[in-house]
């Protein structure tokens, strides 16, 4: 640790206390308790009932949960896929041409996602490309939106890999496409997997483009929550968000025993 004075340490904790619980922790434990309460016209909620979580994890709001997870793991795969081939053939370009890659996949990112989701919308309302009212039109804004994140995740782990062992397959006669997916890929699989992860809360939590773009049989749990709290019900889009976030902590958790296994390799 970079502080050996006892005293600075504590004094270290107290200040990362005060600044920052505050800022990340205690949203948290507002909704956390929201979710549970039944009347909050004090400092802290008042009445306790479990009745918003049965609402929550049936009927209507488990279609969405479950509309939310299959549109993110869809996602994510499609970034993961793209965002891959992406960087691999970005790292076998001149720095001129690769910028101009960096600049394309980053893109999304620099613009507000409701303007992605309203030039999905455009571009896909017309024939041949007719997605406008399908599912499939939300799992592309998400793709979009996410691909950026995969894209700079393996193309930072590119650079860090060392060129040896692909030399070493090379000179004992391994071909290209030997050589990517016995060597590169599994050396690349810790970054995947975070990218997958990362692609995946992303998409999870995703309300700006999919508000205008989702067909009613598709409507992902974000969207509810916002409906929820739209019309007053707090405590309800309280309870619908903790279990938006259980279940996207829930397949980090997974992901991250992948990236573990993987590491370990």
């Amino acid at each position: 640790m970079l502080v050996h004075s006892r005293g600075a340490r504590w004094a270290v904790w107290a200040l990362f206390l005060v600044l920052f619980l505050p800022l990340f922790a205690l949203p948290l434990l507002v909704v956390l308790g929201a979710s549970f309460a039944t009347n909050w016209s004090g400092v802290l909620p008042s009445g306790f009932t479990t009745g918003h979580y049965a609402t929550a994890t049936r009927g209507e709001a488990l279609q969405a949960l479950t509309t939310s997870l299959a549109t993110a793991a869809a996602a994510s795969v499609l970034a993961l896929v793209v965002g891959t081939w992406a960087a691999l053939a970005a790292a076998a370009l001149n720095k001129r041409h690769r910028r101009v890659m960096d600049a394309l996949f980053v893109l999304p990112l620099a613009v507000p996602s409701v303007v992605v989701g309203l030039a999905i919308l455009v571009a896909f309302s017309e024939p041949p490309f007719l997605l406008n009212g399908t599912r499939w039109i939300v799992i592309l804004a998400h793709t979009v939106l996410v691909t950026a994140f995969s894209y700079q995740s393996v193309s930072a782990a590119l650079t860090r890999l060392d060129p040896a062992y692909e030399q070493a397959a090379a000179s004992l006669g391994a071909r290209p496409a030997y050589v990517l997916w016995r060597v590169r890929l599994p050396l690349l699989l810790p970054s995947l997997t975070a990218a997958a992860g990362l692609c995946f809360a992303l998409s999870m939590g995703e309300l700006s483009a999919t508000m205008m773009l989702y067909p009613p049989d598709w409507t992902p749990l974000p969207v509810l929550i916002y409906a929820a709290t739209d019309r007053g019900a707090l405590f309800a889009g309280s309870a619908l968000a903790v279990v938006l976030m259980a279940a996207t902590l829930l397949a980090l958790f997974a992901v991250s025993r992948v990236r573990t296994k993987a590491s370990y390799r």
